[in-house]
């Protein structure tokens, strides 16, 4: 009977961390999704409500003569005025996919497939990484780093089909 009350005892265990991870992880997930909403709305509430008091962004990309380059910013300025308004060619579209959430407790890794669309107009693709650590306001993104290309992009025929 001990050993029967135990072998239970364990399973509503794992049973609760599950929950707590999928909650977790559903929860990182809205904070990614929040941050695509806010930049194809323009909605800079919503937009530096994601995101930590302090965050790095930097992007591994090719400069106009090939060279590998990583561009480095220390907070969120540039970004935030970016979406500020609305551009007159399009909203900023970014569509994800692949999404893999993985956490520890308090901290969150976020890596997903995107491709960039200006409106309809393809723009480029990469990879995003957003690193986050959850606070007594919820996940925030206090590290976020991507690649963009423009060659080379395997986008799902779904996404592309949307912006056609």
């Amino acid at each position: 009977m001990k050993k029967s009350l135990f072998v239970l005892l364990l399973a509503f265990a794992a049973t609760g961390l599950l929950v707590a991870q999928n909650s977790d992880e559903t929860q990182v997930t809205i904070v990614v999704n929040n941050l695509f909403k806010a930049m194809q709305t323009n909605d800079t509430v919503l937009f530096k409500s994601v995101f930590a008091d302090q965050v790095t962004m930097a992007t591994v990309a090719k400069n106009r003569e090939g060279k590998l380059v990583l561009e480095r910013e220390t907070g969120i300025a540039g970004f935030l005025k970016a979406i500020a308004k609305p551009n007159p060619k399009g909203a900023f579209n970014e569509e994800i996919w692949n999404l893999k959430v993985q956490l520890d407790g308090d901290f969150a890794q976020v890596w997903c497939d995107y491709a960039f669309y200006l409106g309809n107009t393809f723009s480029h693709c990469g990879v995003d990484a957003f690193h986050m650590m959850r606070t007594a306001d919820g996940w925030k993104i206090f590290h976020l780093a991507d690649t963009r290309r423009r060659q080379g992009c395997n986008v799902p025929q779904n996404i592309q089909d949307k912006h056609k």
